[in-house]
C-alpha cells in the first residue's frame, strides 16, 4: 500500500500498483478495512481495480466522521471515539489529512462504561496529542474521577468542563477559520454538535 496525503492510497499486489482507492475517509483503521474488503473481494472474483474503483463511492456510517456543519470556514465533525484507541486514530487520521499547518479541536465526552471505570483515563493525554486544543466534557460526579486531573499533562491546550454552555463558549471563543472541530462521544453530549454550529455562526 502506498498512501496519499489526501487519504486515498494506491493497493499493491505482488509488486505492482493494482488499483487506486480515492475517497473521503480518514484513519488507519478506514485503509485497514478497505484493504481487508479488497482481499475477500479479490479471493471471490473481484479484480482489485475494480474492488478499488468500488470503494471511491463508499460513504462513511454515521458518526464517523460524520460532517454536521461547516459554519465561518470551521467544520464541526461527530465521531463515536470513546475510549483511547479510538481516539487517538480518529484525532490521528484527521491530522493527516489537514496536515500539520490546520487546528484541530478536540471536544470529548468520556461516558461510555469503560472510560467510567478510570482504568484508561490515563491514556487520554496521549489519545490526543494530534489535537491543538482539548475540551474535555463530564463532572467528576458522573465519572467518578477528575477529567481535568486526567487531561493535566496536556497544559493549557486542555481544559474540562462540566455544563455544556460553558464548554460551547470556550470553544467558539478559541474557535477561528479554517478549524477542524470534533466532537467525540458515544452519546447525544446534550446536543452540543447543533449549539456549537448555532453559536458559531453568531
Amino acid at each position: 500500500m502506498h498512501e496519499l496525503p489526501d487519504g486515498s492510497f494506491d493497493v499493491v499486489f505482488k509488486g505492482q500498483i493494482e488499483g487506486r482507492v480515492e475517497w473521503q475517509l480518514t484513519g488507519k483503521h478506514n485503509r485497514s478495512n478497505a484493504l481487508a474488503a479488497i482481499a475477500a473481494a479479490r479471493h471471490v472474483g473481484v479484480p482489485i481495480a475494480q474492488a478499488c474503483a468500488s470503494l471511491a463511492s463508499f460513504e462513511s456510517v454515521k458518526r464517523r466522521m460524520e460532517v454536521r456543519g461547516v459554519v465561518n470556514g470551521m467544520t464541526v465533525y461527530d465521531d463515536f471515539a470513546h475510549h483511547p484507541t479510538a481516539i487517538a486514530t480518529t484525532v490521528g487520521g484527521l491530522r493527516q489529512k489537514i496536515g500539520p499547518g490546520g487546528r484541530i479541536l478536540a471536544v470529548l465526552e468520556p461516558r461510555s462504561n469503560t472510560m467510567k471505570l478510570g482504568a484508561m483515563k490515563d491514556a487520554l493525554p496521549g489519545s490526543l496529542q494530534d489535537a491543538d486544543l482539548v475540551f474535555g466534557f463530564g463532572s467528576e460526579q458522573a465519572l467518578g474521577w477528575s477529567l481535568g486531573q486526567a487531561l493535566a499533562p496536556l497544559g493549557e491546550r486542555a481544559s474540562a468542563f462540566d455544563q455544556i454552555d460553558a464548554l460551547v463558549a470556550a470553544v467558539v471563543q478559541a474557535a477561528r477559520p479554517g478549524d477542524q472541530i470534533i466532537v467525540m462521544s458515544n452519546g447525544g453530549f446534550g446536543g452540543v454538535h447543533q449549539k456549537l454550529l448555532e453559536a458559531l455562526g453568531r
